[in-house]
């Protein structure tokens, strides 16, 4: 009997610690975003987010779609975000939107207001769907400075920090302040899917090298979420 009892004493020790370590266990994360959530060609399995989840002991709910904007609907690409967070498991703890990408590269088409006002759309939604949840954005990578597109790049990440800001939500600008520097093409043909071709598709080492940024950047608001 106080064999037994020593080693239900043991087992409840063991779970103490596991808890301990991990406070996350069993919360359920959603990832809504582009083809960088879905990981473009390769297993979401190599993705920063999905090994963050798994490193907690969440349950993982990945919504990337190859080609999604946040603020309009594309016949090859679907829904966009601001209408797609809706199909989203109904029960989330924490929501992390990954995007912008796309936005950026049609918004002389676009417009900044019209983005500027799905966004707000966007963000006003999952706070009134999720109001217990906490939500995370995070901005595209940094371009360079001879791209076409790097002043649009810039806008759309200047929205996403302000608008955000504005409904007290926490935003990674990976634009400004990551250690990923898309803007070269040595780093990219490195850490990147498509090497220096590609400006959005971490690779495996490349989410890994992210990971630990990512990890702190969330970590300090969950821990004033207890």
């Amino acid at each position: 009997m106080k064999q037994l009892f020593l080693s239900v004493l043991l087992a409840m020790g063991t779970v103490v610690a596991v808890c301990a370590q991990q406070p996350l266990a069993g919360k359920r994360i959603g990832v809504l975003g582009d083809s960088y959530v879905r990981n473009h060609r390769e297993p979401v399995e190599n993705t920063w987010h999905y090994k963050f989840a798994q490193r907690q002991g969440m349950q993982y709910y990945n919504y990337g779609r190859n080609g999604n904007c946040i603020s309009i609907d594309l016949n090859r690409w679907g829904k966009a975000m601001v209408n797609r967070y809706q199909e989203m498991n109904d029960s989330l703890d924490y929501i992390v939107v990954i995007a912008g990408h796309n936005d950026a590269t049609r918004l002389d088409s676009i417009g900044v207001d019209l983005f500027r006002e799905k966004l707000t759309e966007l963000c006003d939604g999952l706070i009134d769907r999720y109001p217990r949840a906490q939500l995370f954005f995070f901005t595209p990578w940094m371009r360079a400075d001879n791209d076409v597109n790097a002043h649009n790049f810039e806008a759309v990440v200047d929205c996403m920090l302000k608008v955000c800001a504005s409904r007290a939500i926490p935003v990674f600008d990976a634009y400004h302040h990551s250690n990923i520097y898309a803007q070269n093409d040595r780093f990219r043909d490195v850490y990147f899917q498509n090497g220096r071709r590609d400006t959005a598709h971490l690779n495996a080492r490349g989410h890994d090298r992210f990971l630990p940024i990512a990890e702190h950047f969330i970590m300090q608001y969950i821990a004033l979420d207890k």
